[in-house]
């Protein structure tokens, strides 16, 4: 990944959205040929000179540190998942990051525990999305990936690539947007994995609105929510998930989706689950 477009496109992203009026700054009389704060109405409201500003949204900025990535943050408004994502792009990776980037396994352990979680689909993510593991209730709401080859067991790839996926998720949109805003996460976290470069050349390639997602510049992290589905045979229901992480395994968590307790969509999955018959098998 070139470390220098992704910190000048994130970084115009954000001073875009932002309107002048809203942050209180004087109006100067002088038209403005982009949306949102110019740089030197940044780097004022950071406190740093209009060229120190610059030359880091250039990505010429060089070590960057902590208290001036705050700055920004603050002038900026970023959330704590946009604060975290300009740390990594500046090259001071977040506390819990390890790097290192060693095929990923998963403990026998995490696999029994998916595999006693009959009534609730349950999968595991590593880093770029991939899908480590899932269990069987999981496979039969979203699709077999042990299944599938190895290197496609990704969980952005299904979303943005299947055609299947379309018709599943009703708001399939938002949900690929999404999926590409936790990509744009793991490029600031991974800048030299070269499988989740090859992963955003076939998604450029496989998908007409990724792109678009893709310069929107959002970043998510998926921790919780719910999600509408239109499932083939379990019909249309909506699903809660949340999303813990593996202490211990770096870049892993594990993600459950279930129904409100009571509610017609834990029925309809009840109903989904009673239809499965094949087991957990390690990805």
């Amino acid at each position: 990944m070139d470390r220098a477009a992704e910190i000048s496109a994130f970084l115009r992203s954000r001073r875009a959205r932002l309107s002048p009026t809203e942050l209180g700054a004087p109006f100067d009389g002088r038209v403005r040929r982009v949306p949102g704060l110019r740089r030197e109405e940044v780097a004022r409201l950071a406190g740093m000179s209009p060229d120190y500003y610059m030359r880091i949204e250039q990505g010429r900025g060089g070590a960057v540190s902590l208290e001036i990535i705050d700055s920004i943050a603050l002038a900026l408004r970023l959330d704590t998942v946009e604060r975290n994502h300009l740390l990594n792009l500046c090259g001071t990776p977040t506390p819990h990051h390890t790097p290192g980037l060693e095929p990923q396994r998963v403990r026998p352990g995490l696999y029994d525990l998916l595999a006693v979680m009959e009534s609730v689909p349950a999968i595991i993510l590593g880093r770029r999305t991939d899908v480590l593991a899932s269990n069987r209730l999981a496979r039969a709401l979203m699709t077999d990936f042990e299944a599938l080859p190895a290197p496609h067991r990704n969980y952005a790839r299904f979303i943005l690539l299947d055609p299947r996926a379309r018709e599943l998720y009703r708001d399939w949109e938002q949900v690929s947007e999404q999926t590409t805003a936790m990509l744009h996460l793991d490029v600031g976290r991974f800048p030299d994995d070269r499988q989740l470069a090859e992963l955003i050349r076939d998604l450029r390639e496989g998908c007409p609105e990724f792109t678009r997602f893709w310069d929107n510049q959002n970043v998510h992290e998926k921790d919780q929510g719910e999600i509408r589905f239109n499932h083939p045979s379990g019909g249309e229901f909506v699903l809660h998930y949340q999303t813990l992480l593996v202490p211990g395994e770096a870049d892993q968590s594990v993600c459950t989706y279930y129904g409100a307790p009571g509610s017609s969509s834990e029925a309809a999955l009840a109903r989904l689950a009673g239809l499965t018959t094949s087991s957990p098998a390690p990805a």
